[in-house]
């Protein structure tokens, strides 16, 4: 058992805080994201399980322990970092040893274990080589071999993939899933990229100014968004939210629910004229100029002209309070909707 929690975590720096007050639990054998903006306390916070920083105030607990006080080496984590941190003089063989000798691992079973991680990440060709005969990819291997190697209870990754092309870095998102699966380890990895948190959490964590904004499933936070933040911080392009459609309430729609075509039950309908379009494959994003602000459309629909008139069904409308926090479909909205689409000529 692996379990990571945090209780009352305070950091700051000087009259700086970074992050007011966090409790978190991180259940064993999970893949943990924590995703967020720059300086949303992500790292901060991952940088604080390891050891690398200390909270102001609060516990930090590996299974039972309150490691707080507990230096790096012996908290049992090993950790992944964006730049890959590689000895350049070393060989591959020599980067994934190097913990090992330190540990007095006797030479026998730092062989196996260095064959063993080779072959699970690829590796094994590669192990003469320095890190600057590598690729970013074979780079970034030889980080997680490095990390594997220990036997940590949790790993933790600070934007690992960074640095790598977009295909490079879908390849690489592939293999760290299934590598999770084969070890069965605890990951939390630490992203401020929508598409790797979705595509690899199965527990994603969403923060703001070191607030926990949203904590579900990635399907979860998609199409149950608990707040504006979250609804307009996940998914390409953001949700379309609007306050000056109903007083005292804040509507919201994703892109993709939009229709350009009369589905024949909308619930609002807007005419809008459209000033941008950008194709995408089969699909196509659209900035639309309504009588309330901008409106982006996600459709593969052929579009003629610029006038159209935006459709969306009732179960594809979200209600946010003033305060951001989602509420209530109440009937009195509907009834005001249904009056703005009579309005638009519908």
């Amino acid at each position: 058992m692996s379990y990571i929690t945090l209780k009352n975590i305070h950091k700051a720096y000087g009259k700086d805080i970074i992050i007011p007050d966090l409790n978190l639990t991180i259940d064993d054998g999970t893949f943990t994201v924590l995703v967020g903006p720059s300086g949303c306390g992500k790292s901060t916070t991952l940088r604080m399980i390891a050891g690398l920083e200390k909270p102001t105030s609060g516990e930090i607990y590996i299974d039972n322990q309150n490691v707080v006080d507990v230096e790096p080496g012996k908290r049992g984590i090993a950790m992944v970092f964006q730049n890959y941190a590689l000895y350049p003089t070393m060989s591959v063989k020599e980067n994934i040893e190097f913990g090992l000798r330190n540990k007095k691992v006797p030479k026998e079973e730092r062989i196996k274990l260095i064959n063993d991680v080779s072959e699970i990440v690829g590796l094994t060709p590669y192990l003469g080589r320095k890190p600057s005969e590598l690729s970013g990819g074979q780079r970034q291997r030889v980080a997680l071999a490095r990390a594997m190697v220990k036997k940590p209870k949790v790993f933790l990754m600070d934007e690992p993939l960074s640095n790598l092309d977009a295909k490079l870095r879908q390849q690489m998102r592939v293999e760290l899933i299934e590598l999770h699966k084969r070890l069965g380890a605890t990951f939390i990895y630490v992203t401020h990229d929508q598409v790797e948190a979705m595509s690899m959490g199965d527990n994603i964590i969403l923060m703001d100014k070191g607030i926990i904004m949203q904590r579900s499933s990635p399907k979860e936070m998609y199409h149950n968004p608990q707040n504006t933040y979250t609804a307009q911080f996940i998914g390409t392009p953001p949700m379309n939210i609007f306050d000056n459609m109903l007083e005292n309430f804040k509507i919201g729609f994703r892109p993709e629910k939009t229709a350009l075509k009369d589905p024949g039950d909308s619930l609002i309908s807007i005419r809008g004229r459209i000033i941008t379009r950008e194709q995408l494959g089969a699909e196509m994003n659209c900035s639309v100029d309504t009588e309330y602000g901008k409106i982006m459309v996600k459709t593969e629909d052929d579009i003629d002209g610029e006038d159209c008139i935006i459709h969306v069904k009732e179960e594809h409308i979200f209600v946010f309070g003033n305060d951001g926090n989602r509420t209530g479909f109440a009937s009195e909205l509907k009834a005001r909707l249904e009056k703005i689409r009579r309005g638009a000529g519908g």
